[in-house]
């Protein structure tokens, strides 16, 4: 276990975009759209049963679960595997952070809309069985993870290059774990509150292209950080103005 020291500050900056980029993926318009019909996949019964007014815990809630299970289990797979493949290149560390900065800045700027990168507009689809239960919904968590719909590809990919460049395999994880954090809470928190979750999300839905700008911008921000160094000289400022964060641990 390791705590908020000065080394391990470093890792403050990563982890703040990781979340945010798993609450943007929430938002984006390949997620956000299909979020109250996997609830009612789910969950086994229709959307006019999934909004009704009930007693007790919300029927989605457990389906909901065990899909961000689902998730969580890839997305950490995919963190131990990247930072372990990192590792391998621990001597070559500075210029291996450069080339993946232009990689995360072409993804930004796929994002953006100045250029489609054909293999990121491809999904591969599993079939997740039938719905309904807590194995189903775990196993289309399974599925959606290895889909990487376009949306949400781009940005993951982002966050597996992070963790790439990460010296230590439980820090590359932990980025992901982050990332499936910020993607699977407000998944959580809809099935939850169903009925409001859907009102809001139409409210959000004419924004969808704002958020996909938004999601480009980071990964431009990102790429520079990693290109440049500017993500350790964050850290230091993190340190100097909350210097209670080193004493954590």
């Amino acid at each position: 276990m390791y705590g908020l020291d000065l080394f391990d500050a470093a890792l403050l900056p990563s982890l703040m975009v990781a979340t945010l980029a798993g609450v943007l993926s929430f938002l984006s318009p390949c997620v956000l759209p299909i979020v109250p019909p996997y609830l009612a996949y789910m969950s086994g019964i229709s959307m006019r049963e999934l909004t009704a007014e009930r007693r007790g815990p919300p029927p989605a809630l457990v389906p909901a679960l065990f899909f961000v299970m689902g998730l969580s289990t890839v997305f950490l797979f995919l963190g131990f595997t990247a930072s372990s493949l990192g590792r391998l290149f621990t001597e070559y560390r500075e210029p291996f952070q450069q080339v993946a900065g232009v990689v995360v800045i072409v993804m930004g700027l796929h994002f953006l809309g100045l250029f489609r990168l054909g293999f990121l507009q491809r999904e591969a689809r599993l079939n997740a069985g039938q719905g309904g239960s807590a194995f189903g919904a775990y196993v289309l968590g399974l599925a959606f993870a290895f889909g990487w719909t376009p949306c949400i590809g781009p940005i993951l990919g982002t966050i597996i290059t992070l963790a790439a460049t990460e010296d230590s395999v439980t820090r590359g994880t932990t980025l992901l774990a982050f990332y499936a954090l910020g993607l699977g809470l407000p998944f959580l928190l809809a099935a939850v509150f169903v009925t409001r979750s859907m009102a809001l999300m139409n409210r959000l839905k004419p924004w969808l292209g704002t958020v996909e700008k938004a999601m480009g911008v980071l990964l431009v921000l990102v790429g520079v950080a990693l290109i440049t160094g500017w993500m350790a000289d964050f850290s230091f400022w993190l340190l100097e103005v909350f210097p209670a964060l080193g004493l954590i641990g």
